[in-house]
């Protein structure tokens, strides 16, 4: 799916996400995330011109909000559009958590992990007609047997895997995205420990998660952290 199909689907629903929700009127925190949000978008555009992403550097319209809501949630719409949920704000803790957090959800929209899915999702749905075409012949009992056979290999064996193939990108890029920013990626570790604590007890299997497991993120992490440095670096970014 290109930017041009893209982008104005996204910019549209995320009016209409602002229309149907609450911003916080805790203006300390919304604050926060506005600040936090425009040192990390100047390090997007550094890293994209950097790397002879200037067109994709022009089509982002940052935006940065906090939503009254209780679910520990971020996210980042392609194109720049940022939404944080009050819930998830005790979690980040301070500034260097919200930007661990906003590296990482910006990072889905630079790599066009939106762009991505849904494209997975087309493919994923012209399967699901093809199967409905050669069992046409079949009883209706035999067809939801093959229909449900196929769903569930394709989000088993493709789009969870995916999804996580694209969290872990996007824990790489983020972390760098932080640190150009100026924050320092060993203060990310703290935040997905924290995050950790606040899912015990309710993560599903890895196998059947779109997010890879705690202990496999934050040891990943870890490995990662030099790298970002080194990215920042090249910027003139370095820390003790």
């Amino acid at each position: 799916m290109s930017d041009s199909k893209v982008l104005p689907i996204s910019f549209t629903q995320y009016k209409g996400f602002l229309e149907e929700n609450t911003l916080s009127k805790n203006k300390k925190l919304s604050n926060q995330i506005k600040e936090v949000g425009k040192k990390i978008a100047t390090a997007v555009d550094l890293f994209m011109r950097a790397n002879n992403m200037v067109s994709e550097a022009n089509s982002y319209q940052w935006d940065f909000n906090l939503i009254e809501d209780k679910k520990v949630n971020a996210w980042c719409m392609p194109g720049g559009k940022v939404v944080f949920y009050t819930g998830i704000m005790p979690v980040c803790l301070n500034e260097n958590g919200v930007a661990a957090v906003m590296g990482h959800e910006v990072a889905h929209a630079l790599a066009n992990h939106g762009q991505q899915r849904m494209s997975a999702a087309i493919i994923q749905q012209a399967g699901a007609a093809g199967i409905a075409a050669v069992t046409n012949d079949k009883s209706s009992k035999e067809q939801n047997l093959w229909m449900k056979a196929y769903g569930a290999g394709t989000s088993v064996g493709g789009m969870l895997p995916f999804s996580r193939s694209h969290e872990s990108e996007a824990d790489m890029i983020g972390l760098t995205l932080m640190a150009i920013a100026g924050y320092n990626p060993d203060t990310a570790i703290a935040f997905w420990e924290r995050m950790a604590a606040q899912s015990a007890g309710q993560s599903p299997l890895v196998f059947m998660s779109t997010h890879p497991s705690n202990a496999t993120r934050i040891a990943k992490i870890k490995e990662l952290i030099p790298l970002a440095k080194a990215e920042a670096a090249k910027f003139g970014v370095t820390f003790k």
